[in-house]
């Protein structure tokens, strides 16, 4: 019986004692996940970030990066069709991924076009490959509301608003809107799209939804909306459904200018003895270098510097209007050249005969000079009838948006698929 105690006693023992021991616990830890840039395993490679210098072309970077000039001819004619590699400019970042042995021979080579877009050329193998990357962005719509103090300019700096989405807005307006007349008090308000990329970095601005003025007291709306599919653009309408753009810009300065002399056929110059001396243009005054863009699409027929008019250019835009803009600093188009509306085709200067750096602006109709702030101008292709309903019940949720704030709509299935264009 005691025997049986002392080894009953003995497994109670050894059990409370197994019971106190700690237990090992064993934590697998996850391998952590290879970094991914590009679309390349970035552990695998000696990452080399640069920027172009003034004077480096794609094969002295290459050649500084081991790789052979009969491989770097031969890279650049694969590439050609997707990336000129002679178009490569200083100031421009580039990463190169080159091998981890003792050559560090460069194997890809990505040149960053902007925050999103890069083009890469791999040729780490016998096939040579060139394709264009763009990094996954994220969009997110947000609101500005301002009220005009001094101008616009400074309503949208006081917003933290970057001057590219009031160049934007003041595109949109270029035809309905004086931003040189805008008086304080005025009120507006813009729905735009922000662009990101890893979800926290700022790759600028996406469209302009929708935007009202209140100028004068009046209303003045802008609806991004696709109304022909068949030529694939988007214009701004208002809440009548007109188009805002016009065929001809009212000025050839975006709105950072003052008009310093009008068209006149009966001028009187002192420094002339007082004669008459009729000028036949519109001048627009602004800072030395301020962009001069072509009012409406056509043709360069001129591109030259002569005489008084300096240097200049001149666009035939259909067989009933032509018009000039003189006193360039510099041309920025060539004769021959095709020009859209809005395009940069000089900068401001004061070559030739003049007091102050301003462009002068002439607008011939038939062959014969008139004063266009005074023209009744051709307006721009109006929207179908049969597109207007469509547009009508698409602008509802954006115009209370603007007028109040924002409320969830459901779309009527007859817009769906407009919807989804715009």
């Amino acid at each position: 019986m005691k025997k049986v105690l002392i080894l009953l006693a003995f497994v109670i023992s050894f059990s409370s004692c197994k019971k106190d021991k700690p237990e090992t616990i064993i934590v697998k830890k996850d391998k952590p996940k290879p970094e991914i840039r590009f679309g390349y395993k970035i552990d695998d490679y000696k990452v080399i970030q640069d920027t172009i210098e003034s004077g480096e072309s794609f094969g002295i970077i290459l050649d500084r990066h081991h790789v052979m000039y009969p491989k770097i001819n031969k890279i650049a004619a694969v590439a050609k069709d997707t990336f000129d590699v002679r178009r490569v400019r200083a100031g421009k970042p580039y990463t190169i991924l080159a091998s981890k042995d003792s050559t560090e021979k460069a194997q890809v080579f990505i040149y960053k076009h902007d925050k999103i877009n890069a083009t890469i050329l791999d040729f780490k193998d016998s096939t040579i490959t060139a394709l264009n990357y763009k990094k996954p962005i994220k969009i997110i719509e947000k609101e500005a509301n301002g009220i005009i103090n001094a101008n616009f300019t400074f309503s949208m700096d006081s917003l933290g608003l970057r001057p590219n989405l009031t160049y934007k807005v003041a595109d949109i307006y270029a035809w309905t809107l004086d931003f040189l007349k805008l008086q304080k008090g005025d009120k507006f308000k813009i729905v735009y799209e922000e662009k990101f990329i890893d979800d926290s970095t700022f790759a600028g601005y996406g469209k302009v939804k929708s935007a009202v003025f209140n100028h004068k007291g009046k209303d003045l709306y802008a609806f991004r909306f696709l109304a022909d599919s068949i030529l694939n653009i988007h214009e701004y309408y208002d809440e009548n459904a007109k188009m805002l753009r016009s065929q001809f810009l009212k000025a050839p300065i975006k709105f950072q200018y003052r008009i310093s002399s009008r068209y006149n056929l009966r001028r009187r110059i002192p420094h002339y003895g007082n004669r008459i001396k009729p000028h036949k243009g519109t001048d627009f005054a602004a800072k030395i270098g301020t962009p001069i863009i072509a009012t409406a699409n056509g043709t360069v027929i001129e591109s030259t510097r002569r005489g008084g008019n300096g240097k200049f250019v001149k666009i035939k835009h259909n067989s009933t209007y032509s018009t000039q803009y003189l006193h360039m600093r510099n041309q920025a188009v060539k004769k021959g050249e095709y020009v859209k509306q809005g395009d940069v085709i000089g900068y401001v200067g004061m070559t030739g005969s003049t007091a102050g750096p301003h462009v002068c602006y002439r607008f011939w109709k038939y062959g014969k000079q008139v004063d266009p702030l005074k023209e009744k101008l051709p307006s721009a292709k109006p929207m179908k009838k049969e597109v207007k309903p469509i547009f009508f019940e698409y602008i509802k949720a954006l115009k209370y948006q603007l007028d109040y704030e924002r409320v969830p709509v459901k779309e009527p299935n007859v817009v769906k698929e407009i919807i989804a264009q715009n």
